[in-house]
């Protein structure tokens, strides 16, 4: 199969099922990973698709309002989210002030966080208690409870936020698009975020998102 075959091929695949990986297009074009690597990355260069780890996902979704909640996040990507919370708990130092955004992610992360001499502060009620548990210092924002996502929001978790400078911030996200950005359905919980990034040190801001996320977006 000549290589704009196979691109075609790869292009056509992700935009009907929305993602792939690099195991299942070798397997059924019968091509090596690295091949296989090599077409994605073109065809990500070309703007055609989003190149992630492991694989691509499609370029575009309409935009969605629709906001889960988190037992039905929970159990969507799980492994793949395990992964990125391990890796993300790993980057906490002694002595940081760490803002940990609400979000099934960055729940997962507190598994995985060893970190005692830290300072945590987050707007998930849920991850405050974990973490309490662990036996970590741990700054719960005060406002609005937001019952579905369980995140603190309001006028007031907003100006809690704005007294702290984070080294590092961990954030979720429900879309990430090329034109828009990181999107969330819920407008007070954007603006927790926008606010809680704009107050962490450029650097060492980090959005976890498995790869449903890539080439979504949230109205």
């Amino acid at each position: 199969m000549l290589t704009e075959e196979r691109k075609l091929h790869i292009l056509k695949k992700v935009n009907t099922e929305k993602s792939v990986t690099v195991q299942e297009l070798t397997d059924e074009l019968g091509v090596s990973e690295s091949t296989i690597r090599r077409d994605i990355t073109a065809l990500s260069r070309e703007g055609k698709l989003i190149k992630v780890f492991g694989g691509a996902v499609a370029l575009d979704e309409p935009p969605s309002s629709e906001e889960l909640s988190v037992i039905v996040k929970e159990s969507i990507n799980k492994d793949e989210k395990l992964r990125i919370a391990k890796y993300a708990a790993s980057l906490i130092m002694p002595g940081d002030y760490v803002f940990i955004d609400s979000g099934t992610t960055t729940e997962y992360m507190i598994d995985y966080i060893t970190e005692k001499h830290a300072t945590y502060v987050t707007n998930a009620v849920s991850h405050a208690k974990d973490l309490g548990r662990k036996g970590c210092k741990v700054l719960l924002i005060g406002g609005e409870l937001k019952e579905n996502t369980e995140a603190v929001v309001g006028a007031d978790a907003i100006l809690h936020i704005q007294k702290y400078h984070f080294t590092k911030g961990f954030f979720g996200t429900n879309g990430i698009n090329i034109k828009l950005g990181y999107t969330t359905p819920d407008v007070r919980e954007a603006l927790i975020k926008r606010v809680a990034i704009q107050n962490t040190q450029i650097g060492s801001r980090f959005v976890l998102a498995d790869h449903d996320k890539f080439g979504h977006s949230s109205a």
